[in-house]
């Protein structure tokens, strides 16, 4: 005899109600638009006042603008945003300003190109008392090869790599090469540089941090763009860094040296931001 065929039960999956549903999906959207149009186009001042060890009393006060990662040519960045960016380092009238590099993009397929030589001439509109120092980043050679370099001093900033310059109030601003595309050379950098001198280290890439040695009074670096979404994890695979999320963004001490990353103007790879908005610098320096 057969048995009764079993009827199956299936199990029906709770929806959301039509409401809800509506609210994620504008939520979703709402996020989208945020990241991809909104916060992209803005620009905040992001200050620093930092004490340290290898800087002078004399120099105690000391102001400097810092800009860094304009990839200029991206979704958000053209021309006009760099004038901006320019205006807003000047109104704070800072002694000196440092551009930590990556002035032009090459990884988006959207950029449309501009021309080094425009870039540069917006950047030339920087004023302060001790000048415009510089150094390229990774996108700049990939872009352009030396252009951005011969560009930026046509415009009267000085770009280092290597190289370390004293400035008219006697501390010194070394610059090391691009460590994805050069051969960054720290003891190079510091050969001219006295010993008991205050120094600046300027290096595109925070990864060369933990070659810097102890006598430089601070790096300043770009590069990670705070992963350009400020969420720890989410933003852990878009950052371009050997050592994930240890120079994330902003200061970082170690072992009594001091680094600040700056998350920069541009964006890199895609052109969104969340939580971490298109920045320049100011910082305070201050004797420990």
């Amino acid at each position: 005899m057969r048995r009764p065929a079993l009827l199956s039960r299936r199990r029906s999956r709770p929806s959301l109600p039509p409401v809800l549903a509506a609210g994620a999906g504008l939520s979703a959207a709402g996020l989208a638009a945020w990241a991809g149009w909104f916060e992209p186009r803005r620009l905040i001042v992001r200050e620093f006042e930092l004490e340290l060890p290898h800087w002078p009393e004399r120099l105690s006060g000391l102001r400097a603008g810092v800009m860094s990662d304009l990839h200029a040519g991206v979704p958000h960045v053209g021309l006009d945003k760099i004038r901006r960016a320019v205006d807003t380092l000047n109104s704070r009238e800072p002694d000196v300003h440092l551009l930590v590099g990556d002035f032009l993009d090459a990884s988006q397929f959207f950029r449309r190109e501009l021309a080094p030589e425009r870039v540069a001439e917006e950047l030339a509109r920087l004023r302060s008392r001790l000048g415009t120092i510089a150094v390229l980043g990774n996108h700049d050679w990939r872009n352009s090869g030396d252009r951005m370099w011969r560009a930026l001093l046509d415009a009267g900033i000085t770009v280092l790599e290597d190289q370390a310059v004293e400035t008219a109030d006697g501390f010194w601003v070394a610059g090391l090469a691009d460590l994805r595309h050069r051969r960054p050379d720290i003891g190079a950098a510091l050969h001219d540089v006295p010993r008991d001198a205050p120094v600046l280290m300027l290096s595109h890439d925070p990864d060369m941090f933990p070659g810097v040695p102890n006598r430089v009074a601070l790096t300043l670096s770009g590069h990670t763009h705070g992963g350009q979404v400020a969420i720890p994890v989410v933003r852990r695979p878009l950052l371009p860094s050997y050592y994930g999320e240890r120079y994330a963004d902003g200061h970082v001490v170690e072992h009594g040296r001091h680094l600040l990353v700056t998350s920069g103007v541009g964006t890199s790879g895609l052109p969104i931001r969340l939580l971490r908005p298109p920045e320049v610098v100011i910082l305070t320096l201050r004797n420990l």
